[in-house]
């Protein structure tokens, strides 16, 4: 069972950037899909970018293609989400995810994994 905690959230003017990262702990991490989600108050949590397993293949929400960027470390263990070009729109709790997979592709649902979230405010 993997273990996941986020971290390098914060407040960050608009246009700006951030990276948020994600360290696994407790699982086999090569056998993991992973990936982040966000959710913004008053609405439902959003699926944002996911790499497969190996690394080859990533998906991204079309509201962060262009500006956002999921890649994972093995060496380290973690997983990470470079924002660049924010928006006061992608002010949320952004959280890091994992799914067991037996086949490499990059899931956009049925992950089991969460960890507790980071805060991500843009200022306008």
């Amino acid at each position: 069972q993997v273990q996941l905690v986020e971290s390098g959230g914060g407040l960050v003017q608009a246009g700006g950037s951030l990276r948020l990262s994600c360290a696994a702990s407790g699982g086999t991490f090569s056998m993991y899909a992973m990936s982040w989600f966000r959710q913004a108050p008053g609405k439902e949590r959003a699926f944002v970018a996911a790499v497969s397993r190996t690394g080859g293949y990533t998906d991204y929400a079309d509201f962060v293609k262009g500006r956002f960027t999921i890649s994972r470390d093995y060496a380290k263990k973690m997983v990470y989400l470079q924002m660049n070009s924010l928006k006061p729109e992608d002010t949320a709790v952004y959280y890091c995810a994992a799914k067991m997979t037996s086949t490499d592709y990059a899931p956009n649902y049925g992950f089991n994994y969460w960890g507790q979230g980071t805060q991500v405010t843009v200022s306008s």
